[in-house]
């Protein structure tokens, strides 16, 4: 009898009591997905934040205004999806876990996600990408409604108070360029908060805000008079393959934008131009995995809902390496790279 073993044989896979787990797993994750987003579209997960100590489901129903039964509801829901806990008292009385009141409602809280869950309530994801699915239409950003936009914009908040200053800090020399008289461009600025929060932590810096979508650049405006910031702001309506401006700044930024330039040759060789000698690109993003393994994960689960919407408007998110892989082309020097959050990773090149 041979004793070989054969090891080309093919490993047993999962028996279908585990994929069942697994399919099960996936509908407990969107129960509880669908339970934060009404929480917080209620208020409920509000009203616990600011309870002290705790509520029971009575009280909710009566800080929240709801129906008393459906609060139950709720809460039962909450207490299964890790919301809610117990305080062991022996009332009914419960409280929002540790960290989510930063995590769900603290906008500019460096991790947090909570506009993350509720952007994915919009039509503009999933129901536009099924309706669109035999035909392929496109789309752009100005048939996106005013409420998408306005999410799109809090989902970047996180990526900017991440950026700025600890993101920038990460480039070689580059927080004392900021300390002094520098000019930076922040490239398809969206609402504003990144040139806001650029000129007020580095207050010698001027700030220039581009981009294509003037509702966008509305907003921006009016965020940038209600800072007060009007003196060391300026705002440019271009699309980034159109950029026209030479040898002025000593870094530009493209903050989770870079992805849907329509031509990322085009704009990089634009914002070379547009630098000082010796000045900075840094490029943050989504770092979308390029293997099976990454997409499994957590984080590539996430990066691949954004990548429903991403479809309509014809590109997808990339790599943290194909922009190394742009940077080199264009003759960018001193090359580097960090990540800031299983979801945001920054690439730079100095300008030689």
């Amino acid at each position: 009898m041979s004793m070989v073993t054969d090891t080309t044989a093919k490993q047993a896979g999962p028996d279908v009591k585990q994929q069942a787990g697994m399919l099960l797993g996936q509908v407990a994750g969107y129960v509880g997905t669908r339970t934060i987003q009404l929480g917080l579209r209620a208020g409920l997960i509000q009203a616990f934040a600011a309870a002290q100590p705790g509520l029971t489901p009575d009280e909710l129903a009566v800080e929240a205004d709801i129906d008393p039964f459906y609060a139950e509801v709720w809460c039962r829901a909450a207490i299964g999806a890790g919301l809610l806990f117990r305080d062991g008292g022996g009332d009914d009385r419960l409280h929002l876990a540790d960290h989510l009141e930063d995590l769900l409602l603290t906008g500019d809280h460096p991790a947090h996600v909570g506009a993350v869950v509720r952007i994915l309530e919009h039509p503009e994801i999933f129901d536009g990408f099924g309706e669109r699915l035999a035909t392929g239409e496109r789309i752009w950003w100005d048939q996106c409604s005013p409420g998408f936009i306005g999410g799109v914009a809090a989902t970047g908040l996180p990526f900017y108070v991440r950026l700025i200053p600890e993101g920038l800090g990460r480039v070689p020399g580059l927080a004392d360029l900021l300390s002094g008289s520098a000019r930076v461009l922040d490239t398809a600025c969206g609402a504003g908060a990144g040139v806001v929060r650029l000129a007020e932590r580095y207050p010698s810096v001027t700030v220039t805000g581009a981009d294509g979508d003037r509702a966008s650049l509305d907003r921006a405006a009016k965020a940038v008079a209600d800072a007060g910031l009007g003196d060391r702001v300026e705002l440019v309506h271009t699309p980034l393959e159109e950029l026209d401006l030479d040898e002025e700044f000593d870094l530009v930024i493209n903050n989770i934008s870079m992805h849907e330039c329509r031509d990322i040759d085009e704009v990089t060789s634009r914002v070379r131009r547009a630098l000082k000698p010796g000045g900075w690109f840094v490029i943050s993003d989504f770092p979308f995995p390029d293997t099976d393994e990454g997409l499994a994960s957590v984080p590539g689960r996430v990066m691949s809902a954004i990548q429903f919407f991403e479809a309509q408007i014809d590109d997808q998110l990339l790599p943290r390496h194909v922009y190394d892989d742009l940077l080199e082309r264009h003759g960018f020097a001193d090359l580097g790279s960090a990540d800031l959050a299983p979801v945001h990773a920054l690439t730079w090149g100095r300008k030689g």
